[in-house]
């Protein structure tokens, strides 16, 4: 493999480390308090409020229902909004975030949901407001399932970010289409492939020892 793709490899690479990172970053920093809401606004919990939590679910389940591949090109229009062009690593991670901010949303929910209902009662008849139980109740003890949540979203991402080199969104999937596919380089298709298979075993292995380092348990 010659010097110029070994430079195109590593220019991808860090395309796809920096679209996944950004889309993340916004992804949860939207996904965690949706997520905080679809459980404290349900039935019985410390926030009801059905008519809320039903239309917030079936938001979410709708944008989740949708294949990414269809969803990046039904918001071509949104994204030519916000960044001014609909191709490129910074508009590939306006579909990418808004696919994984539901995926988030019901990753926290499940983990918040998993939280014993009697610690919540416990703090409640100490006094603790919702945002006190919020704060030091419920993200707390959900936390290490939360980091695994988001562990399990980023890998899903650099899978995403692959399929978005299907319509020019850069990274290593851009450069496997046009310089693997098209042009019959097997040993380009093989390097982006091993390179994707390392990012995801090093995302794994960090969030599985950060939840470990977090459980309390």
């Amino acid at each position: 493999m010659s010097q110029e793709m070994l430079a195109l490899l590593v220019e991808a690479l860090l395309e796809t480390t920096y679209m996944v990172a950004i889309s993340a970053f916004v992804s949860a920093l939207i996904g965690i308090p949706l997520g905080v809401i679809l459980v404290t606004t349900d039935k019985g919990h410390i926030l009801e409020n059905l008519p809320v939590n039903s239309v917030l679910g079936a938001i979410v389940n709708a944008a989740r229902s949708t294949p990414f591949i269809i969803l990046m090109v039904a918001i071509i229009p949104i994204t030519r909004m916000i960044v001014g062009t609909s191709i490129g690593t910074n508009a590939a991670i306006v579909p990418l975030t808004i696919a994984a901010i539901p995926f988030v949303g019901r990753i926290v929910e499940a983990a918040l949901k998993e939280v014993d209902h009697g610690v919540i009662e416990a703090a409640q008849a100490m006094g603790a407001s919702p945002w006190e139980i919020i704060k030091k109740v419920l993200l707390p003890e959900a936390l290490p399932a939360i980091i695994l949540g988001l562990t399990i979203t980023i890998i899903s991402l650099i899978g995403y970010s692959a399929m978005a080199g299907a319509i020019g969104g850069g990274g290593l999937g851009d450069l496997a289409i046009r310089y693997g596919y098209q042009r019959f380089r097997a040993d380009i298709m093989l390097a982006t492939v091993v390179i994707l298979i390392a990012q995801v075993q090093l995302v794994q292995s960090g969030g599985d020892y950060l939840s470990r380092r977090l459980n309390k348990k």
